[in-house]
């Protein structure tokens, strides 16, 4: 859930008590579904926990063309904001 007002009103996915493989599609399905959409900034909700989830997402994030930047959230360091290129 994301507390922050100027967040909430971007579509967010929540991968609390995923492994990180699976992870790892349910972000690349939610970010080509965005694309469609016309969304061009997505929040992943990862969850602080080990980082085995956070780290996962981000070896795929660092490699995903759609992909123009992404970055933990300055006040919950259990999110991610991530920018996406639409075409």
């Amino acid at each position: 859930m994301i507390d922050d007002i100027f967040l909430s009103r971007y579509p967010s996915i929540d991968l609390h008590g995923e492994i990180g493989d699976i992870a790892k599609v349910r972000v690349k399905d939610f970010i080509e579904e965005n694309i469609i959409l016309g969304n061009d900034t997505i929040i992943v909700i990862h969850g602080i926990g080990e980082g085995i989830v956070k780290n996962s997402v981000y070896e795929m994030l660092k490699v995903n063309r759609d992909v123009i930047s992404y970055n933990t959230d300055v006040f919950n360091r259990g999110c991610t904001i991530v920018k996406l290129r639409l075409k």
